[in-house]
């Protein structure tokens, strides 16, 4: 039976998207490795992957998804736009679809800010391929606040969601909540390469569910409503990084939140 991932919903104009909050991420699974690995976390219960055109292998996850008997519907696929990209929106999703074997995706982002500006002209193309049925959901990826505003003031509407790199040493409460009152669910990425996997603290709290470091930091994402897309390619890795079943007290995940005071 697959886990229990709990979701969150995405704003958009049509209403609430559901979405879960641990995902599959697929940097650097290429070839037979990365199918390996992509099918295994379906297997094991993942309904929600993320890929990016620059991975290289989009090909790969649509073929994973495909193969996995499981209904389209069942699995939220995400891809993201390269920056130098900006010009050619719907070229570049149409070519990420054609890879992916799919007729849309549920979330585009633009994977970093072209040129490292907010670009309203790329998000009115965003917007575009939304509303023609190409993509479900929209966002961006590496943007500021302040860069989600000028999107927001340009053109009336905000990113359904902002992937940025976050961890415990990352965390940032203003950030969290400055995400929140706009509307925008926000979405870590390298949950481990930016930790400390031998700090005491989260060994103490880790040993004390009998559960490994790597599973508490995923699921105090989760207690903060933060999704997160851990990489693993190893089978024993997948299944580890979705065994959430177990609770961490405010207290604890309070403690966790005070480690960003060490950066």
């Amino acid at each position: 039976m697959a886990p229990a991932i709990p979701t969150i919903d995405l704003h958009t104009p049509d209403g609430g998207i559901p979405v879960p909050l641990l995902g599959f991420g697929t940097w650097q699974l290429l070839g037979e490795q990365g199918y390996r690995a992509v099918s295994h976390a379906l297997a094991v219960g993942y309904r929600h992957l993320d890929t990016a055109t620059a991975y290289g292998n989009e090909d790969v996850v649509g073929r994973a998804v495909a193969d996995s008997g499981l209904a389209r519907d069942e699995v939220f696929v995400t891809t993201k736009m390269p920056p130098d990209a900006a010009g050619r929106e719907r070229e570049t999703l149409e070519r990420s679809l054609r890879q992916l074997g799919m007729d849309h995706v549920d979330l585009w982002l633009v994977h970093w800010p072209p040129d490292g500006r907010a670009r309203p002209e790329t998000w009115r193309a965003f917007q575009a391929a939304r509303d023609e049925g190409l993509t479900r959901a929209i966002g961006v990826s590496n943007y500021s606040l302040a860069q989600i505003d000028e999107l927001v003031e340009a053109t009336g509407e905000a990113p359904a969601v902002n992937q940025v790199p976050f961890s415990p040493w990352d965390y940032d409460a203003s950030l969290v909540a400055g995400h929140a009152a706009r509307g925008v669910a926000l979405e870590g990425y390298s949950p481990f390469k930016r930790s400390d996997v031998d700090e005491p603290v989260l060994g103490r709290i880790a040993a004390a569910h009998g559960v490994s470091v790597r599973q508490v930091i995923l699921l105090w994402h989760l207690r903060h409503r933060v999704m997160v897309i851990p990489k693993a390619s190893r089978p024993e890795r997948i299944e580890e990084n979705v065994a959430l079943d177990f609770a961490l007290s405010d207290e604890e995940v309070a403690e966790i939140d005070g480690l960003a005071a060490r950066r």
